[in-house]
């Protein structure tokens, strides 16, 4: 592969637009730029998060594959039309989830961020990616999204959620159960 980047500064971008990947320009506050930066900051946690990990963690392959397809998402939505997210990669997240939840005790109690740094990173990412979730329903109000891009970002929060858990508990730490004020 040649080189990607032989300028890192254009200066195409100083009128406040900046390009997709299919020639087109648009305002850098579009929604649809900030779905892209948002997915960017998402997959900046999740590598902080795996940086965060021992080597013999198990989580680290799926993180690092969720981590790719993260890139691909934003790929997707910086190319209007194009599609890279596929039906089987939202039934791969739905099977991890899946397998993942079944060796954790049932959940009785809602769940507060933390429980140990792992963890607390690992509901750090759900945030964002809840928050990218989000922007993604606002822009397909107004913009062709791809259904199978909606139902991946879905599906990660929860993914998330259920790794959380089990890095609270793989740390030595604990899940930490929110005690509403009408209990205490």
């Amino acid at each position: 592969m040649g080189n990607r980047l032989t300028k890192l500064y254009t200066k195409t971008g100083d009128d406040g637009t900046t390009g997709l990947g299919d020639g087109s320009r648009t305002s850098k506050d579009s929604l649809r730029i900030e779905a892209v930066g948002t997915i960017d900051e998402l997959n900046s946690w999740m590598g902080l998060l795996i940086a965060e990990l021992s080597d013999n963690e198990p989580l680290i392959g799926p993180l690092t594959d969720i981590q790719h397809r993260l890139f691909d998402l934003g790929g997707e939505l910086a190319v209007p039309g194009f599609q890279l997210i596929q039906p089987e990669m939202v039934s791969d997240l739905e099977t991890l989830c899946d397998q993942l939840n079944d060796e954790l005790p049932a959940l009785k109690e809602f769940i507060l961020p933390g429980g140990s740094k792992s963890a607390g990173l690992c509901h750090m990412a759900r945030a964002v990616a809840r928050r990218a979730e989000r922007i993604i329903v606002a822009l397909a109000k107004q913009e062709a999204v791809g259904d199978d891009l909606k139902h991946y970002i879905n599906r990660l929060s929860d993914v998330l959620f259920v790794m959380a858990r089990q890095l609270a508990r793989r740390d030595g730490g604990q899940e930490v159960f929110w005690k509403s004020a009408r209990t205490q």
